[in-house]
């Protein structure tokens, strides 16, 4: 096909129109709004795989994934007459232009904490229908993400606690919360109780400026790695997991750890 611009961002506009043009792929031309929903966060988090891998290429190859989704949206947008994708783009850069005042405007800020206080007072009175600092924070966050994201929002006009200690005790009196809670049996008080003891851990970490998503993320990578390892020794011995005794696990467990 012949492009009507040679610069790539609008070529790839012309792309995608294609895709979903009559005679264009049948598969594209169905897609809706909410059909690529589960599309966009996959695509999101295999970007941010390629970002941990550290290779350049497989990042630039998933960064173009995620914008395929952002174009298909727009186009999605454009053939309904609500926006393009020249309306999204100008959409941010005028947000971007009005939120950093400090680049763009003669506004001065002293460090990075005060952009991010300029921010949230820019965003109130760019949005003043929102009854609640806690509206701007995603419902689909993943849960311990959005625990972090609700946190910092309420940290940020003073609702936080004053010294780490004081944090950590908290979490010491919901562990033994859901210790009580875990002797009565009662499923409900459990769940209860489990879900403040990680609401606890979460703020502790989040204090001490530590995102939970990561640590976690950075446990379970190590802990696949070492199952990894027992799977291997394993195998190369000729048993089964299901056959061997946990004390044997342990074992090559422990030869992980020091691997």
């Amino acid at each position: 096909m012949e492009f009507k611009e040679d610069r790539p961002l609008y070529r790839f506009a012309e792309i995608v129109a294609a895709l979903r043009a009559p005679g264009g792929c049948p598969w594209d031309r169905k897609q809706t709004h909410e059909s690529l929903r589960p599309y966009l966060i996959e695509e999101a988090y295999e970007a941010l795989d390629a970002i941990d891998s550290g290779d350049p290429a497989h990042i630039k190859e998933e960064l173009g994934d995620v914008l395929l989704q952002i174009y298909l949206h727009a186009e999605i947008a454009r053939e309904r007459g609500d926006f393009s994708i020249d309306d999204v783009a100008q959409g941010i850069i005028d947000k971007i232009i009005l939120r950093h005042p400090h680049v763009f405007g003669d506004a001065t800020v002293k460090d990075a904490g005060q952009v991010v206080e300029r921010w949230e007072e820019i965003k109130k009175k760019e949005k003043p229908h929102r009854e609640s600092i806690l509206d701007g924070v995603p419902n689909h966050l993943p849960a311990l993400l959005r625990a972090y994201r609700v946190q910092q929002k309420v940290s940020r006009v003073g609702f936080d606690w004053e010294k780490i200690g004081d944090v950590a005790g908290k979490l010491d009196e919901e562990v033994g919360e859901l210790k009580q809670a875990i002797e009565t049996g009662d499923t409900k008080h459990i769940v209860e109780e489990g879900g403040d003891m990680l609401f606890s851990i979460t703020n502790l970490l989040r204090f001490i400026e530590v995102n939970p998503e990561e640590a976690l993320l950075k446990t379970i990578a190590k802990f696949t790695k070492r199952f990894r390892h027992i799977e291997k020794r394993a195998a190369e011995t000729g048993k089964n997991l299901e056959d061997m005794s946990i004390g044997e696990m342990e074992k090559l467990w422990q030869e992980a750890k020091k691997m």
